[in-house]
């Protein structure tokens, strides 16, 4: 396994950017009500914030992730009840069919091309027949001024912080035409779409055919 690029920034994350999310997270469960029993997998499931709000809805929760330090954080925030593995999203250790809900938020966008394409065809392979992959992310705009435009300038701001690998990869994913291309490409139909945050995300709610 690659070097922890999260190692020092695990301990800060749910205060900073946790805080941030939570009305993404809230906003999930309406587009996509969860039922007791159903069974949801959170692919780059960070700290584990997002699984826990699956959790108290009475959900059976997997998470994967490829930081070891963010998912030292996940195990406490989520304890026993969930199922957490360190490894990396294009090769996942699951069996086909085995999931009724696959999540991602905000980490396609950080990817290269060939990963994305990887990491989806693999909760594709994950998803039961019938599930659903939910995809929060960067979306494309317009931006309305001037709130659109304050909000597409911080998360900016924010990308070109995270490196030069990062904002690359970014660019790349918005100049692509961001979720509805890519969901089309790999095969996906777009059964919801919200969009928030004056333009700057979107909420895809993908299902296969």
């Amino acid at each position: 396994m690659a070097k922890d690029p999260y190692r020092q920034f695990a301990p800060i994350y749910d205060p900073i950017v946790g805080r941030f999310n939570a009305g993404l997270r809230e906003l999930s469960l309406k587009v996509y009500p969860p039922k007791p029993g159903m069974k949801v997998l959170d692919v780059a499931c960070g700290s584990g914030l997002h699984l826990q709000t699956y959790r108290e809805a009475g959900c059976a929760i997997t998470g994967i992730d490829k930081s070891p330090s963010m998912l030292g954080v996940a195990r406490k925030n989520l304890g026993e009840e969930a199922d957490l593995h360190l490894a990396d999203a294009q090769h996942m250790p699951f069996p086909d069919d085995t999931f009724d809900l696959v999540t991602i938020s905000l980490a396609i966008h950080e990817m290269r091309q060939p990963m994305r394409e990887g990491v989806m065809a693999e909760m594709k392979r994950v998803l039961q027949p019938e599930g659903r992959i939910l995809v929060t992310d960067y979306h494309t705009g317009p931006y309305p001024f001037p709130d659109g435009w304050l909000q597409k300038g911080v998360l900016t701001i924010a990308e070109i912080v995270a490196g030069p690998e990062h904002f690359t990869n970014y660019r790349d994913f918005m100049a692509r035409g961001g979720i509805p291309p890519f969901a089309t490409a790999n095969g996906l139909t777009i059964d919801q779409q919200r969009v928030v945050g004056g333009g700057t995300l979107g909420l895809y709610l993908l299902k296969v055919g």
